[in-house]
């Protein structure tokens, strides 16, 4: 009798799937939501008392928090996997060909004005002048977005796929881009040279096929820390690194590092770190911060929860439509307007890096700063659920059609 797989094998199996993944963070979302707003006053107060547990020695400017820990220092790890996918796509993948992946390109460009333009139009609107937010709406979640469109999306073409993920890759990096340049402190211009030293002798082991973890480790987790020491977030050692390991495989290689190293790391990146993070970044005690009524008209939150879905929307398909109608760019194969708006929407679900932003944007003291936090989420749920269903519309009417199309080109003229 064939002995059941472990519950930590299946878990690892099922993770292979986007759509569990994406479950696996709202779920971690929900928990602390719910734990931290949780009727009686101690119970939530506990929520609190374990995030802001400090670990670490303050002799070398590591007292964080736990919920600092979770983002500055586990979510490099998802970062160094973002990098290795960076380094894919522009070597071997969708970003190779610049002519082939310009629109997308320029789509991922539009789709971050896009909310920056409906963000700050809320705020000059309702004469909050808070600008402090701008870049929260901005990202999109890789694979929460690319888990939403094998859902929904079954029947439409396979490049459209392409096209989101492309976008949501280029999306990705100039996320990272904005947290480097408006989210660094005071800048430590040694520990970042040596840094980018210590990176670069990184870089030049896994040239060279030297991949020992016991060699690797140590340098990374280095690299991290002169990172942090420097004024830059610290996460932005996580790419740079992934960015170094070589995309091209060898003769004698059966794949390439950066396939092998995404391989030994994904697992524990989206099973684990990555529900970590959204745990302690989700949880906003919104009962102590004036409820979910307060929240809902903060203008800062307005602009937030708004401009994922519509100004990912306006800025990607408006975008897009100049491309294609003004400068005759050509979108991939089987792909038209009409399917560009569902991805679009699709766009809009940031989560993870938007979280992290929202965190870096306020101070812990101002109250925009929860609320920033709980229109992440808000936004990225009805990201969800206007692209699941325009997604689902479009997919249905393109299998109709399809269909159709197929019986009246099959029948001959006698039928």
């Amino acid at each position: 009798m064939a002995k059941k797989p472990s519950l930590f094998r299946r878990y690892k199996r099922a993770l292979h799937s986007e759509t569990f993944a994406g479950f696996v963070l709202i779920l971690a979302a929900v928990i602390a939501l719910i734990w931290a707003n949780f009727p009686v006053e101690s119970v939530r107060s506990a929520y609190t008392a374990l995030s802001e547990t400090t670990i670490g020695f303050s002799a070398i400017h590591l007292d964080l928090t736990i919920a600092q820990w979770a983002a500055d220092g586990l979510l490099a790890i998802f970062f160094f996997v973002v990098g290795l996918e960076l380094k894919q796509e522009f070597t071997v993948g969708s970003l190779r060909d610049v002519r082939r992946a310009l629109v997308p390109i320029l789509a991922a460009v539009c789709g971050m004005i896009g909310p920056i333009i409906v963000y700050t139009l809320i705020q000059l609107a309702t004469g909050s002048n808070n600008f402090g937010g701008w870049a929260v709406p901005v990202a999109t979640d890789i694979a929460f977005a690319l888990a939403v469109l094998g859902l929904f999306g079954k029947g439409l073409p396979p490049s459209i796929r392409t096209f989101l993920m492309t976008l949501a890759v280029v999306d990705d990096l100039l996320g990272i881009i904005l947290i480097a340049i408006f989210f660094a402190g005071s800048l430590n211009f040694i520990a970042l040279v040596l840094a980018i030293a210590v990176i670069g002798i990184f870089g030049m082991l896994v040239q060279k096929r030297i991949t020992k973890a016991y060699i690797l480790w140590p340098l990374g987790i280095l690299a991290w820390y002169l990172m942090h020491l420097s004024g830059i977030h610290a996460t932005i050692a996580g790419v740079a690194l992934g960015m170094m390991v070589p995309a091209i495989q060898r003769k004698a290689e059966h794949e390439s590092l950066t396939s092998h190293f995404s391989s030994k790391i994904e697992f524990y990146s989206a099973g684990f770190i990555l529900p970590i993070f959204a745990f302690f970044a989700a949880g906003v005690d919104v009962v102590d911060a004036g409820g979910f009524g307060e929240m809902f008209v903060d203008p800062v939150a307005l602009g937030i929860y708004l401009g994922l879905p519509l100004g990912k929307m306006l800025g990607i398909s408006g975008g897009v439509f100049i491309m294609v109608k003004v400068f005759k760019l050509k979108l991939g194969r089987g792909i038209n307007m009409l399917d560009i708006i569902p991805v679009s929407l699709v766009a809009g679900i940031g989560f993870t890096v938007s979280l992290l932003i929202a965190t870096l944007s306020f101070p812990t003291t101002d109250p925009h700063e929860p609320h920033s936090r709980i229109a992440v989420l808000v936004g990225t749920l009805l990201s969800v659920i206007l692209g699941g269903i325009t997604l689902s519309a479009r997919s249905h009417w393109r299998n109709r059609f399809a269909v159709r199309t197929e019986i009246h080109t099959s029948m001959s003229p006698s039928d």
